[in-house]
């Protein structure tokens, strides 16, 4: 059984295995304990599997914004919709805080975390070139509004006539 539960300082050995399994530039354990300990605008989430942490996924809350930090599923997992179980906690999370929306950057290359992100409304709005600094592969900067923001009819207009 599956189960989306916060993050605590004691879930940090299992996202770090996590972490360094699925990225090329991982997250140290110093920056875990900081987003856990410190960071005000940090919201976590774990994704367990029969115990064993396989996912997780994080966002910071910066005043009326949503900014996804991280998403990763271990490899061995994936297809199972824990990526998107995670995904539906933070925009749920969101929602209850209000916000206006939740951005997100994404490798250019990385047509399948795209497309999960397209499943829940995310549309690409620009780009940051070079981003990446293990492989200066551009990231694409990704937006999912809410319904509930002032200009979202203006704001979705826009996006479809561009």
């Amino acid at each position: 059984m599956i189960e989306i539960i916060p993050m605590e300082e004691a879930h940090i050995d299992g996202v770090l295995a996590v972490e360094e399994a699925t990225f090329s530039i991982p997250w140290t354990r110093a920056d875990f304990m900081r987003e856990v300990r410190e960071n005000k605008l940090a919201i976590y989430y774990i994704a367990r599997l029969d115990g064993k942490i396989v996912g997780y996924a994080g966002m910071w809350h910066v005043i009326t914004e949503g900014h996804i930090t991280n998403v990763a599923v271990l490899e061995e997992v994936r297809g199972q919709g824990i990526g998107a179980m995670l995904m539906e906690k933070l925009i749920a999370v969101a929602l209850e805080k209000e916000m206006i929306g939740i951005t997100l950057e994404v490798r250019i290359g990385n047509a399948p975390a795209q497309g999960l992100y397209h499943k829940y409304g995310f549309r690409a709005e620009g780009i940051r070139k070079n981003y990446y600094p293990d492989t200066h592969e551009d990231a694409v900067i990704m937006w999912k509004y809410f319904p509930f923001y002032e200009d979202y009819d203006k704001t979705q207009e826009q996006i479809e006539q561009s």
